[in-house]
């Protein structure tokens, strides 16, 4: 039943990244035109963050789907990383794009141009209602919302991005009519770019973690080893590493060193450190070699009495 429910989950999120990449691609060749024909660069700036949204929820859905595939002979460990990976071009696509549109906002200030303002106005409210329907149908969709995705919160925050630069380009459109002050377009676009690249960076840097199999968020490596070396029949534990297989699954490799005991009593050590790691650490994926104290002690190898788990 909780396969079929997960399975139904995943299908029907596909089905919504799918649905919000047609919608933002319509609303993008909307907003390049009224920008082109409005003179406005905050318009073309917001059409260009636009689509990269249309490429980013892409790289949501096809990371989404192929993050779900089983393992096979050649991927044993299946396609997990394959959504972070998605999240870590994502957030990168983002800050490239601010760096564009911060150069752009510095050209214009130093030569401002007339823009419609009438235009920039209903576009950018249309733009509100776009973005935040879809990022409410990607942050509401699930028991999780975007926080227990990393890809998908990266796809979120692109579209709370876009809407922030909506309501920024609606200030910007009053502000236009009332006083004429044109330097306010390219003002609000460099605005728009720092909070995108801020909002941006904690995907980039949680997402290169994880390829660069970092120890978890959340985790401290003595909290761990403290954990292992507290359970009944532990001497100590060395050669330990952890390590996210995808966005949320977490995996370990250690040595134990513990007394020269009948396998059913190493057995059961076994069975009380995995049981610590999951209850306390959330580590369901373990391979814990076990070593003991006489083959420590001459320091020679001990291969006949190892035993790997």
């Amino acid at each position: 039943m909780a396969h079929f429910h997960a399975h139904a989950h995943g299908k029907a999120t596909g089905k919504i990244l799918l649905g919000s990449l047609l919608v933002t691609l319509v609303f993008v060749v909307v907003e390049a035109i009224a920008g082109l024909r409005s003179h406005s660069l905050s318009l073309l700036s917001d059409a260009g963050h636009n689509f990269t949204d249309a490429f980013g929820l892409g790289l949501a859905a096809g990371g989404f789907y192929f993050a779900a595939k089983p393992g096979d002979q050649l991927r044993t460990f299946g396609y997990q990383r394959m959504g972070v990976l998605a999240a870590f071009l994502n957030a990168l696509l983002l800050v490239i794009l601010s760096g564009a549109l911060l150069w752009e906002s510095y050209l214009r200030l130093l030569n401002p141009e007339p823009v419609s303002e009438g235009t920039m106005l209903w576009v950018a409210a249309l733009g509100i209602v776009v973005n935040i329907a879809i990022a409410w149908s990607i942050g509401g969709h699930g028991h999780h919302g975007p926080d227990h995705d990393l890809n998908l919160r990266a796809a979120w925050i692109h579209q709370m991005g876009d809407a922030a630069s909506c309501v920024g380009i609606i200030v910007g459109a009053v502000i236009i009519r009332y006083t004429g002050w044109l330097k306010i377009d390219p003002l609000l676009s460099i605005v728009i770019s720092l909070v995108i690249v801020w909002t941006a960076w904690d995907i980039f840097k949680d997402s290169l973690n994880i390829l660069l199999e970092g120890l978890p968020k959340g985790l401290r490596l003595s909290d761990i080893t403290s954990g292992i070396r507290d359970v009944s029949g532990v001497i100590d534990v060395h050669d330990l590493h952890v390590w996210n297989l995808g966005a949320e699954e977490r995996a370990l490799s250690c040595h134990v060193l513990i007394e020269d005991v009948p396998p059913s009593a190493s057995e059961s050590i076994l069975r009380d450190v995995n049981c610590v790691l999951q209850d306390r650490f959330g580590i369901h994926h373990t391979t814990i070699q076990f070593e003991h104290t006489r083959c420590a002690l001459a320091d020679i190898s001990c291969a006949p009495g190892r035993k790997a788990y």
